[in-house]
């Protein structure tokens, strides 16, 4: 092996792998057995991210960077003038055995440009995972990012040997996507996400009936959204994320803020990199809509397209609908309690079972997790604001805002900094 050709390909591949966000923790359960080596827990693969928010957790690298496609805004399209590089198989899989021997990962995330076409190119991502499992025992995590217009027989083998499989949405809209990536075809996205939806649905039903019956992507299938590249506003990219949630059950829709990257008409300019707070608003609508219950059309509505950068969504919301507040946390049922700002889903079932006890307090709600001061703006419990009735929300707002202080605050003022 020629270790210093090795290493500058994993400078590369590495390098060109950071801008996919979408490899995080997954709670895939995968168990040691007949002596191989490592495994997969319940808590899923211990992760960390950098500075700017990339996960850096996995192996995380391309098996080329070389590509057919020339999407405007990707550091890999053909017409970038960069160093090319690509892995062997047998590379891919020693790296993985050798990183995780030395305790640097727990996990594979691999992703790639495209050789000559998706199914050449998914071939050799397939090989490197049945590789891994059938002739190194290796019962880590594999992450594939699967090729769009991949054949059904792939993605097939891919699931049955990868924990997680995705597919890049890339830009939120088609419109988006003809404008910045001509070449590409979203239908070629959609339908292996559609196939791998059904697979894990026939898989499952097929376990209940026969016990030996193989996992097939047991972490389920992900993807990703570019942010800030095309003109999509806030309300477009959930709608979009809160669709694939419905129709395709993704386990996650990752966001991830353009990087300017080149001097292109089609795309913003080199100075208009996305906040990431922008990302974190997203991210905190997200979650809105899969652990609390809010609809995509309820968190914005086309006369308020884009989310605010100054008060999480819960609030936001709260604040456009202040005539239901305040509720009474001793009586309010559990739907309307996690409609609170500053209070979570452990802290809404905490509530229910507590208040059956005793009449709640400042004191109780303090100790059952509940983040007082947003929530007491919204609730009563023997004492309540009263004067705040008077307030409209944007006064509200700001009363709330100059008692609170948020890590973004310095990426949304105004003012210039002098120094």
């Amino acid at each position: 092996m020629n270790f210093d050709r090795i290493t500058e390909k994993l400078e590369i591949l590495a390098d060109a792998a950071k801008y996919d966000v979408s490899c995080s923790s997954s709670g895939a359960k995968r168990n040691n057995q007949k002596k191989g080596l490592g495994n997969s827990t319940g808590m899923g693969i211990c992760h960390s991210y950098t500075e700017d928010g990339r996960c850096v957790s996995l192996l995380k690298i391309l098996l080329t960077n070389h590509c057919i496609y020339d999407c405007a805004y990707c550091v890999t399209r053909k017409s970038n003038d960069i160093k090319r590089a690509a892995f062997t198989v047998q590379e891919v899989v020693d790296l993985t055995i050798n990183f995780y021997r030395r305790n640097y990962i727990e996990g594979l995330f691999l992703s790639s440009g495209i050789f000559k076409d998706a199914d050449f190119t998914m071939e050799r991502l397939v090989l490197v995972a049945k590789k891994l499992r059938l002739e190194e025992n290796f019962n880590g995590y594999i992450h594939l990012k699967s090729i769009p217009g991949a054949s059904d027989e792939l993605m097939k083998e891919a699931g049955l040997y990868a924990d997680r499989l995705s597919i890049n949405l890339e830009l939120p809209t088609e419109k988006g996507l003809k404008l910045l990536a001509p070449d590409k075809n979203r239908e070629d996205m959609i339908k292996p996400m559609n196939y791998v939806k059904n697979e894990i649905i026939l898989f499952k039903e097929e376990k209940k009936l026969f016990r030996n019956t193989p996992k097939f992507a047991p972490a389920g299938q992900s993807t990703q959204l570019i942010i800030g590249a095309t003109q999509e506003n806030d309300l477009e990219i959930i709608q979009t994320a809160d669709s694939f949630y419905k129709n395709y059950q993704l386990k996650r829709v990752y966001y991830s803020g353009y990087v300017p990257i080149a001097d292109d008409a089609r795309l913003p300019s080199l100075q208009s990199k996305v906040p990431m707070v922008r990302e974190n608003r997203l991210y905190q609508a997200d979650w809105l809509m899969r652990f609390y219950g809010f609809k995509a059309d309820e968190i914005l509505d086309p006369n308020l397209p884009f989310l605010d950068l100054d008060v999480d969504p819960k609030l936001s919301w709260a604040l456009r609908n202040q005539q239901i507040f305040p509720i009474d946390i001793q009586k309010a049922d559990f739907e309307m309690i996690l409609r609170v700002p500053g209070i979570g889903v452990k802290s809404a079932w905490k509530i229910i079972e507590a208040r059956r006890f005793s009449q709640l307090n400042e004191n109780h709600l303090k100790k059952l997790g509940v983040a007082l001061n947003r929530a007491k703006y919204f609730i009563t419990y023997g004492i309540h604001f009263g004067n705040l009735k008077f307030l409209n929300s944007s006064n509200l707002k700001q009363f709330i805002l100059g008692n609170t202080k948020s890590k973004y605050q310095d990426q949304y003022n105004a003012q210039l900094a002098l120094f």
